[in-house]
């Protein structure tokens, strides 16, 4: 037994050694040569933009100064959302731009585990209170034509992280919607009203949980708030939100 053991791992060793001189590692932002397989180049590691306290803590949107205590943003005051908190892992520029993209355009489903991996330490504080991980849901048609759901493969890494139980059938888009790209705040609203829902089937998983919502980018929280909105309909307790990047109005 220990001799099979030590010759799968051998063969292991051999066959990943093999990949990387055929497919040799590069950085999943600019694709330059890296040393060792990683998420990102030291360059590019540098210029990615993370956000760290002090930002507020129901948007999580950070602030320009060190200001003391748990503060909440204008926007915040102004329009509360409807989930509880939200947390990302780093600012919508350049570099974190790139790597949604090539998670949801680029058939590199692969990048969501290390994604995940950052995810999950920047959303801690609202792992160790969930009981369910849920992804923000495509339509079958959208999810027929990219094939994966990007929210979803962020949101299992996640889970295989943080220990928390993930369900992607707690919540359904119900109707399919036109992208959210180019529109007002206002027209993305309208545009995601009555757009999700908990199967009654799904609803005795959810009474009484708290449920950590993922997806991949945070931009008006539109999205976020429609999903939300649906999750507490649906019996849950509580809704925070943790995307990988979130747009950022002052750049």
């Amino acid at each position: 037994m220990v001799a099979r053991v030590g010759t799968r791992a051998v063969l292991e060793g051999a066959v990943q050694a093999a990949l990387g001189i055929v497919y040799p590692p590069s950085c999943a932002a600019c694709e330059a040569a890296v040393a060792t397989p990683q998420l990102l180049c030291a360059a590019c590691w540098s210029r990615m933009r993370f956000i760290e306290r002090p930002f507020c803590e129901r948007l999580g949107t950070p602030f320009a100064a060190d200001l003391g205590g748990s503060l909440l943003s204008p926007a915040a005051v102004a329009e509360p959302p409807v989930f509880r908190r939200a947390r990302a892992v780093a600012r919508y520029d350049e570099v974190a731009r790139s790597l949604v993209h090539r998670l949801k355009y680029g058939d590199q489903d692969r990048l969501a585990r290390p994604m995940g991996l950052l995810m999950a330490r920047a959303g801690a504080e609202l792992l160790r209170e969930a009981d369910v991980i849920v992804p923000v849901p495509l339509h079958r048609w959208r999810l027929w034509t990219r094939r994966f759901n990007q929210a979803a493969a962020l949101a299992w890494s996640i889970a295989e992280r943080a220990g928390c139980p993930c369900d992607p059938f707690l919540l359904s888009r119900v109707r399919s919607t036109r992208q959210q790209v180019g529109l007002t705040r206002a027209q993305r609203r309208e545009n995601l009203q009555g757009v999700f829902r908990v199967p009654e089937e799904a609803r005795p998983r959810l009474s009484g949980r708290r449920a950590v919502l993922v997806d991949d980018v945070f931009t008006t929280g539109a999205t976020a708030n429609a999903a939300s909105r649906a999750l507490l309909r649906g019996g849950a307790t509580s809704v925070d939100v943790l995307c990988f990047a979130q747009v950022v109005p002052d750049g």
